[in-house]
């Protein structure tokens, strides 16, 4: 395995798993590169790698971006391509990729004001989309993502050089207690857990299902969420979540009879463009990680009068 000594974040070697302080910021250029958030907004996405925004979307806009991921989740031209994620053993639609591409109205979602000025705030730049997609825990049978930082995977599977993305999260439902809401470790992006395993190649295939590599071993989380504890981000539809590329997340299954319907925007810095993958890995697909053309995108304010 050849093993970058330059690389700060190596993981998935012959090495043992390991838990190796951030030597990225958390917030860039001080947070001044717009103004969307209060300081004690910014102060408190630094400290616990996540901030929580409550009624961001009316319930008019909630129900007409809610009927277009049903649509989407059931449209036989959609859901036949690569970009349609089904549970593991079911036909029942989990996730699709490229949303913001797929759908007029949820690239308009990506560049609205209200999330692309966070964005634009938390990292110190113009932004692009790295990935985008619906994700859908139907009632009953919606399955558990394990947890895990998504920087890991992207910075292994993607070569994503630093720690200058994050994610945002639609809340298209209200997420409570019973639903598998998404739950974050506060603090826990401050560390960078090197995980165990060699990557195969065509990775995604499975790990978008569930995922087998990139995945932290027990004690570091144990260590972490002891520290930091756990906390379930609970909220009304039209909420949305933004979180650091390395906080650690999961969600449990979804048991009960409420469905669970969120949009995931990430958004990355266009100082931050991707390079090829570690250890030879062939890149992921394009719906995955955008690679062949890193445009910054426009808030919809300005792209109107672009």
């Amino acid at each position: 395995m050849n093993v970058s000594m330059n690389d700060p974040y190596a993981s998935r070697t012959d090495r043992t798993s390991a838990i190796i302080a951030r030597r990225d910021p958390v917030v860039y250029k001080d947070g001044t590169y717009a103004d969307a958030l209060a300081s004690e907004q910014v102060a408190s996405y630094e400290r616990d790698g996540f901030l929580l925004l409550e009624n961001i979307f009316s319930d008019e806009e909630v129900q007409g971006l809610l009927a277009e991921v049903k649509r989407m989740g059931t449209d036989p031209d959609i859901i036949k391509l690569e970009e349609a994620i089904t549970e593991p053993g079911s036909d029942a639609v989990r996730s699709i990729f490229r949303v913001h591409e797929l759908s007029q109205l949820l690239g308009r979602l990506a560049c609205d004001p209200r999330l692309i000025h966070v964005a634009r705030q938390l990292l110190g730049s113009e932004v692009y989309m790295h990935q985008s997609r619906a994700n859908m825990k139907p009632g009953f049978k919606g399955k558990e993502f394990y947890w895990h930082s998504d920087f890991e995977t992207w910075h292994i599977e993607d070569g994503m050089p630093a720690m200058r993305a994050l994610s945002c999260s639609v809340l298209l439902t209200d997420n409570s207690a019973c639903n598998g809401p998404l739950m974050l470790v506060p603090g826990s992006h401050q560390q960078f857990i090197s995980c165990q395993g060699i990557t195969p190649d065509n990775h995604y295939k499975k790990s978008l299902k569930k995922q087998e590599y990139g995945v932290p071993d027990t004690l570091s989380l144990q260590l972490l969420a002891e520290q930091g504890g756990i906390q379930a981000m609970t909220g009304k539809a039209g909420s949305v979540v933004f979180f650091d590329c390395n906080t650690m997340h999961g969600s449990n299954g979804n048991i009960s009879p409420w469905p669970r319907a969120n949009v995931f925007m990430v958004y990355n810095s266009m100082e931050n463009t991707l390079e090829p993958p570690k250890y030879g890995l062939v890149p992921r697909p394009e719906h995955i990680a955008t690679r062949k053309r890193f445009t910054p995108l426009l808030p919809l304010e300005e792209a109107a009068t672009a």
